[in-house]
């Protein structure tokens, strides 16, 4: 189907968020990407999301699914410590955009071995 009609404006903003998180945005299958910015989209109230707030998901995506060894390889020690600082807060409250999208990487079995176990996530 994408490659019919191309790919949308949405779709190539996120691909281009997530290379810049440090993912390959093939490696990330489109059911995810879909469902990423359907909840950026809900959360905008049905709006487009910008670009800061897809270059946030983008960024805790790459943080599930590298690991927390290779995000800080790739992004850096600060970027490392805000994406821990996010997936605590967001475990620790348990709703939300970014409790979401942690619950999708594990639901799609995307999430690294190492962030489950030092979160200790489970999906019982």
């Amino acid at each position: 189907m994408f490659g019919i009609f191309g790919r949308s404006q949405d779709m190539q903003s996120l691909d281009r968020a997530l290379r810049s998180a440090g993912l390959t945005p093939r490696g990330v299958p489109d059911a995810v990407k879909l469902t990423t910015l359907k909840q950026l989209k809900e959360t905008n109230f049905g709006r487009s999301p910008n670009e800061s707030a897809m270059a946030e998901a983008a960024e805790l995506l790459a943080y599930c699914l590298l690991g927390p060894e290779e995000f800080r390889k790739v992004n850096g020690a600060d970027r490392g410590e805000k994406a821990e600082t996010r997936l605590a807060e967001a475990l620790a409250t348990g709703y939300g955009l970014d409790a979401r999208l942690i619950l999708l990487t594990m639901h799609s079995r995307l999430i690294h071995p190492a962030v489950v176990e030092q979160y200790g996530l489970s999906s019982e």
